[in-house]
């Protein structure tokens, strides 16, 4: 299974053209806007998303900068219906050729922007529960504790992660964990049988950057080999 991971792109996306190899799916970890209050953002995104070619399936969360995912849902919802071939996933799950993909957009408070909630609270213990145990592909706008999660310079910040994230990543185990948020650690890592992909590919000055990450995977045997 041919997969491409991007995440972050801030409006930008109309720079990654060139870079969309094709495949069976295109997965975006969230960031598809700026400040997150105009619909116009969202409705060319979604326009540049659907016109992709070259995939079977596209999926996709919201990020903290998506404001309008969280203030609005029904706005968003009649925005989507115009585009039957993308999946929207908050705090759901969709399913692909037999591979269960799950998707949520929250995240530990950070700057005061969209989907954020305390850090060690209850409500994102209780989110993180939703997720299956069984699901192979999970997706999530911010990264577990400890995985790709740390800030570049300016900033260099670390463990920006989810601790409680981390926690049901580590009991569930799924095969990928794709995410963004952290713009400074774009990449990916193996770990513990899953395959962890930060996948921003804007840096730390939103400059497009970081190029898509397409895999090569076989769920049988989980072996995955990035293409370049």
């Amino acid at each position: 299974m041919i997969i491409t991971f991007i995440s972050d792109t801030h409006t930008l996306h109309g720079r990654l053209d060139s870079d969309l190899p094709g495949g069976d799916i295109l997965i975006h970890g969230g960031d598809i806007m700026n400040s997150g209050y105009f619909e116009s953002e969202i409705s060319n995104f979604l326009s540049w998303f659907d016109d992709i070619e070259g995939y079977k399936h596209k999926i996709f969360v919201a990020g903290n900068h998506d404001r309008l995912f969280e203030n609005n849902p029904e706005d968003v919802k009649d925005l989507l219906s115009y585009y039957p071939n993308i999946t929207y996933l908050q705090d759901d799950f969709t399913v692909v050729d037999g591979i269960k993909i799950y998707g949520s957009p929250w995240q530990p408070e950070f700057y005061n922007w969209a989907f954020n909630l305390p850090r060690s609270g209850k409500e994102l213990e209780l989110l993180w529960d939703k997720i299956p145990n069984d699901t192979h592909i999970l997706v999530t706008h911010g990264p577990p504790q400890g995985h790709l999660d740390v800030s570049g310079p300016p900033y260099n910040q670390r463990d920006l992660g989810c601790e409680l994230l981390r926690v049901k990543v580590d009991e569930i185990k799924p095969q990928i964990h794709v995410f963004g948020h952290i713009h400074g650690s774009y990449g990916y890592k193996f770990l513990n049988d899953t395959h962890f992909i930060n996948a921003s590919v804007l840096d730390e000055k939103y400059s497009y950057v970081n190029k898509p990450i397409t895999v090569d995977w076989d769920d049988n045997t989980n072996e995955l080999n990035v293409l370049l």
